[in-house]
């Protein structure tokens, strides 16, 4: 298959890495792969970096060039199918393809749990421009169906896939000392990029009002909050027992070297791959019943939920967490039971190829 995949967004997270990770695993199959974003986009960078065929468009807003730029490009590529991920490049996809007796079928991978708005012209673009949609969770399916009145069968679920090769457990104390972190002490960590959402301010107040001043926070990822946790850090008197390392290309070592890994997010979330990759590192995790975070951590079983911007509850599963060997064991061999049935790379490209199969051979009449 020619697929050509669509991505507006200059920022980097689960959204990017996961169109890159799915467009090499689709190359690795033998199919013919471009992507077009615009080229001050960070994934335009990163794909080249990575071996991924990309080419630059001028895609970041809904504007005239960019429909034209699109239609130019699809015309020229005749790709069997064009699958958006943003809401810039998915309107401009759709546009560009009205009005185009041969226009490939498009297909909407939608990654977040932010609302969507209930309008005429929402509705056209996700009921009739788009042949399928992907969601990353069974509740953001249920939440576009529902809202938009889309037939159940054109909205299907799949989550990220990850490498389970390289998402498994390690030795703790070798990815401390080879990070330079403390040993014989509890570490507790996330990997996120910053964005407020993510909820890092809450966890930083929570880690404060811990009694075991030994412990340890790690903050793994860069964006716009930097330096407002670090000012956070400072004002609460944790400075010296907090770390944050930026953005890294391995991430490995820092699951590793953690004890409990924590996710507390207040919006938009699918189902993270960071949380994903922690469970797959056989490590515990305390997250939030946003998004479709609770159809991969049950509480009580493969982690622990607390409810979102709650300090005082997030404080206590910390504790109660660092306080229980046992626990913590549990959990941990629970979670990464769950991601080793479910999380493999291999099962998302399974689905995703048959949707695009299924897809073009509506359109073809094969």
């Amino acid at each position: 298959m020619r697929i050509v995949h669509t991505e507006s967004s200059c920022a980097w997270g689960g959204q990017e890495i996961r169109v890159l990770s799915e467009m090499a695993g689709m190359m690795a199959r033998g199919h013919e792969l471009l992507l077009l974003c615009p080229e001050e986009a960070r994934i335009h960078g990163e794909a080249i970096t990575r071996g991924v065929p990309v080419e630059a468009l001028p895609i970041v807003k809904k504007r005239l060039p960019g429909i034209l730029a699109m239609r130019r490009a699809l015309k020229r590529l005749q790709p069997d199918v064009v699958v958006t991920h943003s809401s810039t490049d998915s309107w401009l996809a759709a546009l560009a393809t009205q009005f185009w007796g041969a226009a490939p079928p498009i297909v909407r991978i939608r990654h977040i749990s932010a609302p969507v708005r209930q309008n005429a012209t929402t509705r056209w673009l996700y009921a009739s421009a788009a042949e399928r949609i992907v969601t990353t969770g069974e509740r953001l399916r249920e939440e576009l169906i529902r809202d938009l009145r889309l037939p159940p069968e054109q909205v299907v679920s799949i989550p990220t896939g990850i490498d389970l090769a390289r998402y498994a457990p390690r030795d703790r104390s070798a990815a401390r000392r080879q990070l330079g972190l403390p040993e014989g002490v509890p570490i507790v960590g996330i990997v996120a990029t910053l964005r407020s959402w993510k909820g890092h301010r809450y966890l930083l107040d929570a880690f404060a009002q811990l009694s075991d001043k030994s412990a340890q926070l790690v903050v793994v990822g860069d964006g716009p909050g930097c330096d407002n946790l670090r000012r956070q850090a400072a004002e609460l008197g944790i400075a010296e027992r907090f770390t944050m390392p930026g953005n890294q290309g391995d991430v490995v070592p820092w699951l590793a070297a953690l004890d409990v890994f924590v996710l507390p997010s207040y919006a938009n979330e699918g189902v993270p791959q960071a949380i994903m990759q922690a469970m797959a590192c056989g490590l515990p995790v305390v997250s939030t019943p946003v998004g479709a975070i609770p159809e991969i951590v049950a509480d009580g079983v493969t982690g622990l939920l607390v409810p979102p911007r709650d300090t005082a509850a997030l404080k206590d599963a910390l504790a109660r967490l660092l306080g229980d060997v046992a626990l913590r064991g549990r959990l941990a061999d629970a979670a990464l039971a769950q991601a080793r049935e479910r999380f493999a790379a291999g099962r998302m490209l399974d689905r995703m190829e048959a949707v695009f199969a299924d897809v073009i051979a509506g359109r073809t009449g094969a």
